[in-house]
């Protein structure tokens, strides 16, 4: 079949420029030590921040909700799918983010890419094709993917570039402006400049979409995200969180003023029209949120920051180099394609998993190890880590 033989040379070709992504399998709950294809492994490439994943109070709870609840929702949140419990993990958020916008509220979604679709095809719809997304260079996928759907103008500014975006802004006549950035960016684990980006929308009267799926659970002192981090405070904020990152369950939120989430619940197609999350799972989040939030909680970000300090000024590297990054997320850039996947694999050969991160999802030339660290990790990890990585010899 010729359509088949299309896609065997595009693949073949994906295989040549060391592009081709491959899938391992694990046994066992999310924690640093799993078995991978079959062999125990030391993984350094989860996003189970704090480590809550195999927490056996939310493990408890997610088997306490299915007994209340059933396996399922039964339906999309606007048909009978809307449970009591899902309710009440939006009242929570709602409170957790009251103190950073007005009227806060909180919409509950299956995944953060769905979420995203929500937010930028729902705040576009305001004004349709009339409407200007501005958004971040090293944006997420589900952002670009987002501004796609959303048929707005799209210009993206360089990555952190206060400067850039004010000149985008002030040209601007759009009606509607939406101005889009990852808080932690998944790649480079670098900070986004909120405050100064929250500035030009006040002043632009533009919204401020941030995705916080890196941030929520760990920048704050209570765990609340980049918001908490800096400290911001405007009705201009949108925020979305992932529940399946630092929460360690499934699913992700949207909070922002009252009334655009009552705009969301009734123009974003991807909220309205998909099954809701199984009830049981929210029931598994509000444990979740009872230890982000408490003395525990507190406790796992103290030493993800003592991890995380410990690798940056301990590791050194005969190859590549690490990018300056206060979050979980710690790349080493290699450069060229092949020189990540034969680092990957070396380390892979050593019991210790540690993903190659190529393009698209990192630009041309800048292929890395995505190291994560977890609450989870010990300080044994890592001294296993640091020795691998100061051994490794691989052609950058």
């Amino acid at each position: 079949m010729k359509l088949l033989q299309e896609l065997e040379a595009q693949l073949a070709s994906l295989s040549k420029q060391n592009l081709r992504r491959r899938r391992r399998t694990t046994e066992g709950p999310s924690q640093p030590r799993v078995m991978v294809d079959g062999h125990p492994m030391l993984a350094f490439c989860s996003n189970d921040y704090l480590g809550l994943a195999a927490h056996p109070k939310i493990i408890h709870a997610l088997r306490e909700g299915a007994s209340l609840y059933g396996a399922g929702s039964g339906a999309s949140h606007l048909i009978s799918g809307h449970h009591q419990v899902h309710a009440e993990l939006e009242e929570l958020l709602g409170d957790w983010y009251a103190p950073y916008m007005p009227d806060a509220r909180a919409l509950f979604f299956c995944t953060g890419y769905m979420a995203n679709l929500a937010v930028l095809s729902g705040l576009s719809s305001l004004a349709g094709k009339q409407t200007a997304i501005f958004s971040e260079s090293l944006n997420h996928a589900s952002l670009i993917d987002g501004a796609r759907l959303s048929r707005a103008e799209v210009q993206v500014y360089p990555h952190r570039d206060v400067l850039a975006l004010q000149k985008l802004l002030e040209a601007s006549d759009a009606p509607v402006k939406i101005v889009v950035s990852d808080s932690v960016f998944s790649m480079d684990g670098s900070l986004a400049p909120l405050p100064g980006l929250l500035a030009l929308c006040e002043q632009h009267d533009a919204w401020l979409v941030v995705d916080d799926a890196h941030g929520f659970g760990i920048l704050g002192e209570q765990g609340r995200g980049a918001v908490e981090h800096f400290n911001l405070h405007s009705p201009n904020l949108v925020v979305m969180g992932t529940l399946g990152k630092a929460a360690g369950v499934a699913g992700a939120f949207v909070a922002a003023h009252t009334t655009v989430i009552e705009w969301l619940l009734q123009k974003a197609r991807p909220y309205i029209y998909t099954t809701a999350a199984p009830p049981a799972v929210a029931h598994a989040l509000l444990a979740s949120l009872a230890i982000i939030g408490g003395e525990e909680g507190h406790a796992r970000r103290l030493h993800l920051q003592e991890l995380i300090k410990h690798f940056q000024r301990e590791l050194r590297l005969s190859s590549g180099r690490l990018l300056v990054s206060h979050t979980a997320i710690q790349p080493v850039i290699l450069g060229e394609n092949a020189a990540a996947l034969a680092a990957a694999s070396s380390l892979f050969q050593q019991g210790i998993w540690v993903p190659a991160i190529r393009p698209p999802t990192v630009p041309v030339g800048t292929a890395r190890l995505r190291v994560t660290l977890s609450a989870a990790h010990h300080m044994d990890d890592l001294a296993i880590l640091l020795d691998a990585l100061s051994n490794l010899e691989v052609a950058a």
